[in-house]
């Protein structure tokens, strides 16, 4: 399989020279690894349980009405017409009501069905009995949570594309659902690439720990993938090229190797293959030499920088946004916040900055060097920072961690 490495990001010189490679601009990388995903990957129905994390391939639509049936919304008594009235008996969640005559009224819980006749709840704190006779103000439809005041049945209650939730799991069941129609995850083969890392322990002399096989499968699934296998693979080409040209995940993500230094094989690796390059290099601090290919067997390979911090940028950048198309998701809509401080920016390229909020804005984080993952670890948003900088005040794009 040797078709050579097809760019199509990178410019030709005025002259129709072949010119240096340019960088793409981060927005636009962005929005080519969304553009990559040619359509979402297939729907099924799986049970409630099965569906936490995917995303919905269909609307959420009510299948009964909810409440089904008017209910008491706090423990007192159901009361038919004006007071005072003579209570008897008790109604509990899950019984069946009888009718309740003017005048009359039945001790009823929370949640229980409310009878016939019934005009209001009289809460159990209002109330007062003296003499066989209950006391106390109700005003009409006061207490009862009617039929249909969340949703009618037929009712869209959530659009195609959400993410699947606990809180969305408990909606279904309550609004009738036994199945939901979601997205299969996108699978992930994640490959870590070099002879340096260990996996456990105090690292030995030129060796570091892997940080990258922790943090980056849970970022992966909370973008709703499957991640079917993590290995390592030593600084060895033909290891590599055997483990791209055999993937059969949807989306291949490696880590280091991206480069063009002596033990860097996977340009080599990705053109012996044929791949063709969708993004090589952005314009980012830090990870700019980050990658995204589309592989022949339809697939595709994020090359992701193999610094933590540097590889954390290359997945919100590249891996997130395609992980997200691939699920069906729509794009996260923008949103700003206000800087309390300077963020100084790089002369050319957008800078990827640990955030935490403050009552006065976006403050960034000490240890934001490409290898450091000590201010992303207490980060609660990534700022992202033009070329030049953002002033005190001024309007900064925010994106949320995984």
């Amino acid at each position: 399989m040797n078709g050579g490495l097809t760019r199509v990001d990178g410019p030709a010189a005025a002259t129709g020279a072949p010119g240096p490679a340019r960088d793409r601009p981060w927005p636009e990388a962005r929005r080519e690894a969304r553009r990559a995903a040619p359509a979402p990957v297939p729907a099924e129905q799986v049970e409630p349980a099965a569906a936490l994390g995917r995303t919905l391939a269909e609307p959420l639509t009510a299948v009964t009405d909810l409440p089904g049936f008017d209910t008491s919304a706090m423990d007192g008594w159901a009361v038919a017409g004006p007071g005072p009235w003579r209570p008897a008996g008790r109604l509990l969640a899950g019984s069946t009501p009888a009718p309740l005559a003017d005048g009359r009224a039945v001790e009823i819980a929370t949640g229980a069905q409310l009878p016939t006749g019934a005009t209001g709840v009289l809460r159990r704190e209002h109330g007062r009995l003296a003499h066989g006779l209950l006391h106390g103000q109700v005003g009409p439809g006061q207490d009862v949570r009617p039929r249909g005041q969340e949703c009618r049945r037929g009712e869209v209650l959530l659009p195609a594309g959400t993410p699947v939730t606990a809180a969305v799991l408990g909606l279904a069941a309550a609004a009738g659902h036994d199945r939901l129609t979601v997205r299969r995850r996108p699978t992930v083969e994640l490959l870590l690439l070099g002879d340096e890392l260990q996996d456990s322990g105090v690292p030995g002399p030129g060796r570091v720990r892997d940080a990258l096989g922790p943090l980056l499968p849970p970022w992966l699934a909370a973008a709703g993938a499957e991640v079917t296998g993590c290995r390592r693979i030593g600084d060895d080409r033909a290891v590599l090229r055997d483990a791209v040209r055999h993937a059969s995940a949807d989306v291949v993500v490696t880590t280091g190797g991206t480069a063009s230094g002596p033990a860097d094989f996977l340009h080599p690796v990705l053109a012996g293959e044929g791949a063709r390059l969708l993004v090589d290099g952005v314009a980012v601090r830090p990870g700019h030499p980050m990658l995204l290919a589309a592989l022949p067997g339809g697939g595709h390979l994020v090359g992701l920088p193999g610094n933590p911090l540097a590889a954390a940028a290359g997945a919100l950048t590249l891996a997130l946004p395609l992980l997200h198309a691939l699920s069906g998701r729509p794009a996260p809509r923008r949103r700003t916040e206000s800087a309390a401080v300077d963020l100084p920016g790089h002369p050319a390229d957008t800078r990827l900055v640990p955030v935490v909020r403050t009552a006065d804005g976006l403050v960034p984080l000490p240890f934001d060097g490409p290898a450091m993952l000590r201010g992303l670890a207490v980060a609660e948003a990534v700022a992202v920072v033009p070329p030049g900088g953002v002033r005190a005040g001024g309007p900064a794009e925010v994106l949320a961690l995984p």
